[in-house]
């Protein structure tokens, strides 16, 4: 599953060029102050790698496609060895300016970014750390650095193999996720026909054996195994929903809730590929069945190829640029992700005494998850993104929680 993640480094000119006037328009420091998104930004966040592939310049795609956050890659151990975070294996996080620019671009242009530690090739923090609370302390550094609300651990070859390394990457994914409250956690693995591999199921064991429930357990399929495009990696998420139900023991639909679907645009490293209305075939199983994360690798290959087929920088399908980025931003707005998965059904939120205080319910009004409104002399809370379905009507989806009478 290389990905063409190894390219050489290509830093963006632009993306630099413009860096120096928005942090001064902004203000703010190195890498500024995060505008905490809803999580289902976080969710909805593609890859993209900041200092290689020829990275385009993330705010001229943020205006094109209305997308609003990021999943910069890769945060890696040195390749010279020890356990402090670097970029890419080279770039070393305590002294970065180029990365926190970019990322002061996108916040000063109404945005967030993620982190994504791991990947595929290169070398771990959780195999060189030794330890979690060392591989802990390594990441923490990272989400200091960049005042992060959203990490996501791809946990892939030839760490993915590695038991103890695993236990290092998964036990620090828990401590950071006590130690930053709502940080949002994603765990990455490789994808196969029956969701996921030998190792991925061991993966999902140790997260349940430590405790430790990620926010989203996502698969990448593609790579092997999917020639049959859309139709293929539906066919594996559905395998993969009954892994969560199975080895975590989540009803189904808390299983679908932190399912995640991490595909890849265009031509993959085996030569599958996955065009427009392959992701539209994925999508709609996604937001049909309440998925909480949709993703792909990667920003930098979201166009077509003009005068290179290098597949680390272009799709190889017919398209515009970022018509992919397109699907993330639609889903961003289709279905927010619950926070964490529940350990035992909730009941619903009992209504506070008094008259209807919350405000009355508007057809026209956009609402996100956990938003209360008043209608018909009762309270509801909105269970995700919604506009015009009315409180106390069966609906599509039936996304209004009736909290009770005001």
């Amino acid at each position: 599953m290389q990905r063409s993640r190894l390219a050489a480094t290509l830093v963006a000119a632009a993306t630099v060029a413009g860096a120096a006037a928005v942090v001064a328009a902004t203000a703010h420091a190195q890498t500024g102050t995060s505008t905490g998104l809803d999580n289902n930004w976080y969710a909805a966040a593609p890859y993209l790698m900041p200092q290689s592939n020829n990275p385009p310049d993330p705010v001229t795609v943020m205006n094109a496609t209305g997308q609003k956050a990021f999943q910069l890659a890769f945060i890696l151990a040195p390749k010279s060895g020890g356990c402090s975070p670097t970029w890419d294996g080279t770039s070393p996080v305590s002294s970065d300016t180029t990365v926190g620019d970019a990322i002061n671009r996108i916040r000063g242009n109404g945005g967030d970014v993620s982190v994504s530690v791991g990947g595929y090739g290169g070398t771990k923090l959780g195999q060189t750390c030794g330890t979690v609370d060392a591989t802990a302390a390594a990441y923490q550094q990272v989400v200091a650095k960049y005042n992060l609300k959203a990490i996501d651990f791809d946990l892939e070859e030839p760490e993915y193999e590695d038991t103890a390394a695993i236990a290092n990457e998964l036990g620090a994914a828990k401590k950071l996720q006590a130690d930053n409250p709502g940080l949002f956690v994603s765990v990455t693995m490789p994808g196969t026909a029956a969701g996921t591999g030998w190792f991925g199921t061991q993966l999902l064991d140790q997260a349940k054996s430590i405790g430790f429930s990620p926010n989203n357990f996502s698969i990448m399929p593609f790579d092997g195994g999917f020639n049959g495009g859309g139709a293929s990696q539906v066919s594996a998420l559905e395998a993969f929903h009954g892994l969560l139900q199975s080895h975590l023991g989540w009803d189904s639909d808390t299983a679908y809730a932190h399912e995640g679907f991490s595909g890849m645009n265009g031509k993959s490293d085996t030569s599958e590929y996955f065009n427009i209305s392959d992701f539209q075939t994925v999508y709609d199983y996604a937001t049909s069945h309440h998925l909480g994360r949709f993703t792909f690798w990667a920003v930098n290959r979201d166009r077509q190829c003009t005068t290179t087929t290098d597949n680390s920088v272009c799709s190889n399908v017919q398209q515009n640029d970022w018509d992919f980025t397109k699907f993330t931003t639609r889903f961003a707005g289709a279905t927010p992700p619950q926070t964490t998965p529940p350990t035992s059904p909730t009941s619903p939120t009992s209504n506070p005494p008094g008259t209807c205080s919350a405000p009355e319910w508007q057809k026209t009004q956009v609402y996100t998850g956990g938003t209360l409104v008043s209608h018909n002399s009762h309270k509801w809370t909105a269970k995700w993104w919604t506009q015009g379905e009315e409180p106390g009507t069966t609906g599509q989806w039936g996304v209004w929680t009736d909290n009770g009478g005001c």
